[in-house]
C-alpha cells in the first residue's frame, strides 16, 4: 500500500516549468528532470544553458535523452490516476503542519489531495469520493489542495471568483457584471488563465534573463573590485618606491651634509692638536734651559759658568705664537648650498616620476574637434578644428544659445560625464590664454572668472609671464617661462583635473575634490589678438607627436 500511495503522489511527476505531470521526462546533468519540449524551449529562447532548478550553467549545451524509466513510472500513474480506488481512512495521513486539511474530516483532519473551486472545499480521499463518481459534482472544477478557499470568494456577493475583468485587471463574480463592472470587457477566469499562460513562459523567461544579468553584473562589479585592488597594489608599490628612493636621497644629502660639518671639525682639531703638541714640546725645551739657568745662578766656577751660559744663549729661538690661532671654520651657507642640492636632486627625481605619470594619463587621449557652433564671433577656427585665435574683427554670426557672446571663447564637441580623458594645446609664442574645462550648462551669454563656482576648472596665463590657477582664492603657480604645452588630464568619478607642463615635465596644478554633476567639455579662451600681441594659436595637439 505504500508503494500505491506513493505512486499516486502527483507532486513527484510534475515539471517546474509547465507545473503540469512530466511528458517524455529528460534529465539535466545536474540530476534535475523537466519536460522536454519546456526545456528545450527554454533553452532555446536564451544564450545561457542552465538549469531552472539549480541555475547550474552548461556549456556547450548538453545533448539530452528521454529519461526511459522516469517515463514509465509517469505512464503508470497516469494509469492509476483514472482509476483510482477507494482508501480507507486508516490508509490516508494525517495533515502535518503546512499542508492543507481535509474540511469535512472530524477529529484527525487527513490530508487534503483536492479543493473544489465550486464548494470552496477541501477534501481528502475518502470525501473526494462523490465528486468523482457522481455526474452532477464531475463537473465541478478540482485543484491541487489550497488553504483560504474565501479568499475565492467575492468579498460583496458572497460568489464564486470565476470571471475576469479585463478592464479593471481584477477577478470578479457573476453578479458583478451586473452592477460595478458592467459593459465592462470580461472573461472566464479559464480562458483567461489560457491565455496568460504563454505570458508566464515569456515572464519565466524575462525573470530568469534578469537574475542572470544580475550575476553577471555582480561578476563584472568583483572583477572590477579585484582590477581596482590590483591597481591599488601596483600603485602603492611604486609609490613605495619612488618615496623610498626620495628618503634615500634626503638621507644621503643629509650625510654629505654632517660629514662636510664633521671634516671641517676634524681638520679644526687636527691643526689645534698639532699646535698644542709644538707648543708642548717647546715647554718642555724651556724648562730644561729654565732649570739650567737655575743651576748656573748658583755657581762660583766662572769657566763653568761662563761655557754653560754661553751655551744657553746661543740655543735656537723659539718660534713666536703671538699672531698663531686656531680659528673656528665657517659654516655659512652650508645648509642652504646642501638643501639647493638636494632640492636640484629632488627635483630632477620628481621629472622622473612626473613623465611615467604623464605616460599613465596619456593612455586616456581623446581626439577633440573644437565646436564652431560654440566660438565667440572674433574667433577663427582652423579648417581640421584644432587650432583657434583671437582676430580683433567680429563676424555677424547667428546667436545661437550655445555660443559665447562676450567672453573670446570656445568648448570642443566631444561631451564628457564619466571616465577619464586627456589632452594636450600647444600655447607657444602666447601672453595671454584660458583652458581647462567646463560644465555643459555654463552660462555663455556673460562675462566671469572662470572659476569651480562658475562650473570652469582652468588656469591661465597673464601679462606673458603671471600664470594662475582659476581656484577660489585664485592661486598664483611657479611656472618656468617658456611654457610651450600643456596636458590636461580630467578623472570624473575622483573629482580631479589636473594640468601638466609638458616640456619640463612637471605638474602644474590639480584642482581635487571636485563634485561633477553635469557633462564637461573641454574649454579654450585665447584671449584678444591685443594688435598682434597675442595672434598665436592654441593648438590641439596629439601625443604621437611627443
Amino acid at each position: 500500500m505504500a508503494a500505491a500511495g506513493w505512486v499516486r503522489s502527483e507532486d513527484q511527476f510534475l515539471c517546474s516549468i509547465c507545473l503540469k505531470v512530466f511528458t517524455d521526462p529528460v534529465c539535466t546533468p545536474c540530476g534535475h528532470n523537466f519536460c522536454k519540449s519546456c526545456i528545450f524551449e527554454c533553452w532555446d529562447n536564451n544564450e545561457i544553458y542552465q538549469c531552472p532548478m539549480c541555475q547550474k550553467a552548461f556549456d556547450p549545451r548538453p545533448e539530452l535523452y528521454v529519461n526511459t524509466f522516469l517515463s514509465q513510472m509517469v505512464a503508470q500513474f497516469r494509469l492509476e490516476a483514472q482509476h483510482e480506488p477507494n482508501i480507507s481512512s486508516s490508509d490516508q495521513q494525517a495533515a502535518k503542519p503546512g499542508e492543507v486539511p481535509c474540511d469535512v474530516c472530524t477529529g484527525t483532519k487527513l490530508k487534503a489531495l483536492k479543493s473544489c473551486l465550486v464548494c470552496l472545499t477541501s477534501y481528502c480521499q475518502t470525501h473526494l469520493e462523490p465528486h468523482l463518481t457522481r455526474s452532477g459534482l464531475k463537473r465541478h472544477q478540482l485543484i491541487h489542495p489550497v488553504e483560504n478557499l474565501d479568499d475565492r470568494m467575492c468579498m460583496k456577493h458572497d460568489k464564486p471568483l470565476e470571471l475576469f475583468c479585463k478592464t479593471d485587471h481584477t477577478c470578479i463574480c457573476h453578479h458583478c457584471t451586473y452592477s460595478d463592472h458592467r459593459s465592462h470587457d470580461v472573461t472566464p477566469l479559464k480562458d483567461e488563465h489560457e491565455e496568460q499562460k504563454p505570458e508566464l513562459k515569456k515572464t519565466d523567461a524575462e525573470i530568469k534573463q534578469m537574475i542572470q544579468e544580475r550575476r553577471l553584473k555582480i561578476q563584472e562589479i568583483q572583477r572590477s573590485v579585484e582590477l581596482s585592488k590590483n591597481a591599488a597594489d601596483t600603485e602603492t608599490a611604486e609609490g613605495v618606491e619612488v618615496y623610498t628612493g626620495l628618503m634615500e636621497s634626503v638621507q644621503r644629502s643629509l650625510n654629505r651634509f654632517k660629514e662636510e660639518i664633521q671634516e671641517k671639525q676634524r681638520s679644526t682639531e687636527k691643526q689645534a692638536e698639532d699646535f698644542i703638541k709644538e707648543l708642548e714640546q717647546e715647554i718642555c725645551e724651556l724648562e730644561k734651559r729654565s732649570t739650567e739657568v737655575e743651576q748656573l745662578s748658583g755657581s762660583e766656577d766662572h769657566l763653568h759658568f761662563v761655557q754653560r751660559f754661553t751655551c744657553v744663549k746661543a740655543a735656537p729661538p723659539m718660534k713666536t705664537w703671538t699672531e698663531v690661532s686656531v680659528r673656528p671654520p665657517s659654516y655659512e651657507g652650508t645648509v642652504a648650498r646642501a638643501v639647493s642640492e638636494l632640492e636640484d636632486k629632488l627635483t630632477e627625481d620628481m621629472k622622473k616620476v612626473v613623465k611615467a605619470e604623464l605616460k599613465r594619463v596619456q593612455q586616456y587621449e581623446v581626439d577633440l574637434t573644437l565646436d564652431p557652433d560654440t566660438a565667440h564671433p572674433r574667433l577663427v577656427l582652423s579648417n581640421d578644428g584644432k587650432q583657434v585665435h583671437d582676430s580683433d574683427e567680429t563676424k555677424n554670426l547667428p546667436d545661437k544659445p550655445q555660443r559665447f557672446s562676450e567672453c573670446v571663447s570656445i568648448v570642443a564637441k566631444q561631451i564628457f560625464s564619466s571616465g577619464r580623458f586627456y589632452f594636450q594645446v600647444q600655447v607657444k609664442g602666447k601672453t595671454d590664454w584660458t583652458l581647462g574645462v567646463a560644465k555643459e550648462s555654463i552660462n555663455r551669454k556673460l562675462s566671469i572668472t572662470a572659476r569651480p563656482q562658475d562650473g570652469y576648472w582652468t588656469i591661465c596665463l597673464r601679462n606673458g609671464s603671471q600664470y594662475y590657477a582659476w581656484s577660489d582664492p585664485p592661486a598664483r603657480l611657479s611656472v618656468q617661462s617658456g611654457l610651450q604645452k600643456v596636458g590636461v588630464f580630467v578623472d570624473y568619478e575622483e573629482g580631479l583635473v589636473s594640468f601638466y607642463d609638458l616640456g619640463s615635465s612637471v605638474l602644474i596644478y590639480s584642482f581635487i575634490g571636485c563634485c561633477f554633476s553635469d557633462k564637461l567639455l573641454p574649454y579654450f579662451n585665447p584671449w584678444p589678438n591685443d594688435g598682434g600681441l597675442n595672434s598665436a594659436p592654441l593648438i590641439i595637439t596629439p601625443v604621437h607627436t611627443e
